[in-house]
């Protein structure tokens, strides 16, 4: 009878711990967005995030608060000798933050840690034919690991914002792949707002990426990366929305429509002006 009180104490004790938690985080996450936010971030995004400067003002305030929150939340560490530094976590996070603009988020809850090298760096592989399994290696910009970190390679991370119209953007890809594991599964189709979307999702995301594969041989909109898996077409998709708006739209209009839906944005209207 005891053991079965101190038992109910304790379930009781850590339901109240966690509840505690989840209100200060709640608290936080409403007290950080009103902070002024610091002008030296506002010039690394102006700087490392051409992306940034497209935005209108209200989603730029949107992002500022986005960033915060972001940056309260996740650690950073460098590797490879990298010291980390505001520019690093800023321009990360900006990137990261513009996948959240717009829609009911929960902050990439599975991420804790970005793992950050300063160059393209060697990761272990393996891989099996079912009989045989196969160890190496393999040159990795960045990836992203379901309920563990995600990598980056920072002259990566820098030379995909240089040229916003390629549609190569490390941070965007990998991010994007967060989105997608959020429900468990790394299979290009991420939490939806209404369940009735997801055939429709299923039917264009589907069709799109067996085209890309076909197209052998020529020249398309979307990296040929995207062929690779769903999961990975979703992510070179989300790279393309934002920074081939117009092609993707033109050549892939059903995509592109899919790609508004899901993250509440229209980037073609901010090319308007370009």
């Amino acid at each position: 009878m005891n053991i079965t009180k101190y038992i109910i104490a304790a379930i009781a004790l850590i339901s109240i711990f966690f509840a505690v938690k989840y209100l200060a985080r709640r608290a936080k996450r409403k007290r950080l967005p009103a902070m002024p936010f610091p002008e030296n971030w506002k010039q690394i995004i102006r700087k490392n995030v051409p992306l940034y400067n497209r935005l209108p003002d209200s989603l730029k305030e949107q992002l500022h608060g986005l960033v915060y929150i972001f940056l309260a939340e996740k650690d950073f560490e460098g590797c490879g000798g990298l010291k980390i530094t505001d520019e690093i976590k800023v321009t990360i996070a900006a990137q990261a933050c513009i996948l959240l603009l717009n829609r009911k988020t929960s902050y990439f809850r599975k991420l804790r840690t970005i793992l950050v090298y300063p160059h393209t760096y060697v990761a272990k592989t393996k891989s099996s034919d079912g009989m045989i399994i196969v160890n190496g290696h393999s040159v990795r910009l960045g990836e992203s690991w379901q309920n563990g970190p995600v990598v980056l390679a920072w002259d990566s991370v820098t030379g995909g914002t240089s040229n916003i119209t390629d549609a190569r953007n490390v941070v965007l890809h990998e991010f994007a792949h967060q989105l997608d594991q959020e429900d468990g599964a790394a299979d290009g189709a991420p939490i939806l707002e209404h369940r009735s979307g997801y055939l429709t999702w299923a039917h264009v995301l589907s069709r799109e990426f067996e085209a890309l594969k076909m197209d052998k041989g020529r020249r398309t909109v979307m990296d040929k990366y995207g062929a690779t898996n769903p999961a990975e077409f979703f992510a070179v998709a989300t790279e393309t929305f934002f920074e081939k708006p117009k092609q993707m739209k033109n050549k892939h209009p059903e995509l592109y429509d899919e790609m508004k839906n899901y993250y509440k944005l229209d980037p073609v209207e901010w090319m308007q002006t370009d």
